[in-house]
């Protein structure tokens, strides 16, 4: 799933090339990718709509649209959005919505077709519960480590379950809590009561660390990833522990186990992360 350095890429992207032009139309050959609306209420509401600015919080994408709606939009699995320039090329497969714009098309493409796009108030709460109920931003202020501590002395859940809560904090998945924890020297098995101000205060860093670093790099492509402009990222040469079961551990050379915590798919260091 896109996690927040993808997903912050696929916005720069978008806010460089979307802002001040107008939906002119819309074609949807998925309807129940559109979760609280029909075809026809979706297309109405934004048609002859200007855009006005795409931003994100956690692994959601809002595009800001002149009037009382807008647009609320998760990648989940394989979704992709992404901008084209004239002249067009041949709509790709697995497209499943085609926005066609003043100059240009963004075009919404999901293998998996898990995919959601809501339309939304443009000012207040959204409506949309994953969204209404995110924690700080992973890259925000307001993630800090004392905000952190805080959060941590309050549950006995494992560290891993706990950062992939979006209410605790926005942005983080599978790839990037993996890496965060080796950053930071913690196993994934760690229950959060357990961990004290100092590793509390290290693994603030860390996790702020890649997911900056991810961005830097375009984001990660395991397989289905590609970026506004249709461009896999490179962030995945530099993982030093997801996807890498049986490798040696960059720092140790200990091989990385791969193990189920809470049903997600985890990988660490033995050695490294005690």
């Amino acid at each position: 799933m896109p996690e927040l350095p993808e997903v912050e890429t696929v916005r720069r992207y978008l806010q460089n090339h979307l802002p001040g032009k107008s939906i002119q139309q819309i074609e949807i050959f998925l309807p129940r990718l559109i979760k609280n609306a029909t075809s026809q209420q979706f297309a109405a509401a934004l048609k002859n709509k200007k855009i006005k600015k795409v931003e994100r919080r956690g692994k959601y994408l809002f595009l800001h649209i002149d009037g009382p709606q807008s647009l609320l939009i998760h990648l989940r699995m394989t979704g992709r959005l992404v901008y084209e320039e004239e002249p067009f090329s041949v709509l790709p497969r697995f497209n499943r919505i085609v926005f066609q714009l003043t100059q240009g098309r963004m075009l919404y493409g999901d293998v998996r077709t898990l995919g959601c796009l809501w339309l939304i108030p443009s000012v207040g709460l959204t409506g949309v519960k994953g969204y209404d109920t995110l924690g700080p931003d992973g890259t925000s202020p307001d993630f800090t480590a004392a905000y952190l501590r805080q959060k941590l002395k309050d549950t006995t859940r494992t560290i891993k379950s706990f950062l992939l809560d979006q209410t605790n904090v926005a942005g983080l998945g599978n790839i990037y809590v993996d890496e965060a924890l080796f950053a930071a020297r913690i196993t994934p098995l760690r229950r959060c009561n357990r961990i004290g101000k100092e590793t509390a205060v290290r693994l603030h860093d860390a996790v702020v660390r890649v997911l900056e670093e991810g961005i830097v790099h375009g984001g990660t492509t395991i397989r289905d990833f590609i970026n506004g402009s249709g461009k896999e990222g490179q962030n995945q040469q530099n993982l030093c522990v997801y996807g890498r079961e049986g490798r040696p551990c960059p720092v140790c050379g200990t091989k990385i186990v791969y193990i189920k915590l809470a049903g997600r798919g985890t990988h660490y260091c033995p050695h490294c992360q005690k």
